[in-house]
């Protein structure tokens, strides 16, 4: 059995691709054996420029909104003003309101005033009256009887909503003026209704008619002859 070391530099064809020649300085050690050669290789270095790897940009895809898609010159100089904003001081509360600017309007759901109400008096301190601050609509809630003092920064209060806070002491804001009254979000409460009030909601999830299901059909009609054999009644399978 002879050992023998070998050096030497192995230079691949030229491509079109790569204008420089890659040079690949490799050393082997061949074990002679008989019949048989090992070749194991025990470095490989690459020296030339431009050597990488194919990456694959399958996944690069951001899908996110970076700007509002409205034409509203107003609404885009509010997303100017909290870009600035955040630029300057770095607070979390500035990113999320220029980020909530410019969602879809199946995001920015509405918020009942016995909701911002309960909010309020939740997440604020003692002897404190802080801002609540709604990126969408406020409305109205009959079944709320006493609304608290409130001050209210929305994009929208309806009518209804804006007269029982006014007539309560309260003070609504346009987000221009809470850019002046809190420029780092200090003294307010961000919040948002719910996502996942549609009624489309209603139809996502399991399988209408399986058991344990809770899931809205698609249904033309709720009479006597639409979905109500199969998982409606016990002798038709289950009844769920």
């Amino acid at each position: 059995m002879v050992n023998k070391v070998i050096n030497f530099h192995k230079q691949p064809p030229q491509s079109r691709a790569l204008t420089n020649a890659i040079t690949v300085p490799c050393v082997l050690c061949v074990n002679f054996h008989e019949s048989s050669i090992d070749v194991l290789v025990m470095r490989c270095c690459w020296l030339a420029d431009g050597v990488g790897i194919d990456i694959n940009h399958k996944w690069d895809r951001k899908v996110r909104r970076t700007k509002p898609k409205s034409l509203d010159v107003y609404l885009r100089l509010l997303v100017k003003l909290y870009r600035f904003l955040y630029r300057r001081t770095h607070k979390k509360f500035n990113k999320i309101v220029m980020r909530r600017l410019f969602m879809s309007r199946t995001n920015l759901p509405p918020i009942s005033l016995a909701r911002v109400a309960k909010l309020v008096k939740l997440r604020s301190e003692k002897g404190k009256n802080p801002i609540a601050v709604v990126i969408g609509t406020v409305t109205n809630d009959d079944r709320k009887l006493n609304i608290p003092k409130l001050r209210v920064c929305a994009l929208r209060v309806t009518e209804k909503a804006r007269a029982r806070i006014l007539k309560n002491g309260g003070k609504i804001y346009s987000f221009d003026q809470l850019a002046l009254l809190a420029p780092t979000g200090k003294n307010t409460v961000l919040m948002q209704g719910a996502r996942t009030a549609r009624e489309a909601f209603t139809h996502f999830g399991r399988a209408p008619g399986v058991p344990h299901s809770n899931t809205r059909p698609y249904v033309q009609s709720k009479g006597r002859k639409y979905e109500k054999a199969r998982g409606r009644r016990s002798s038709c399978g289950f009844k769920n």
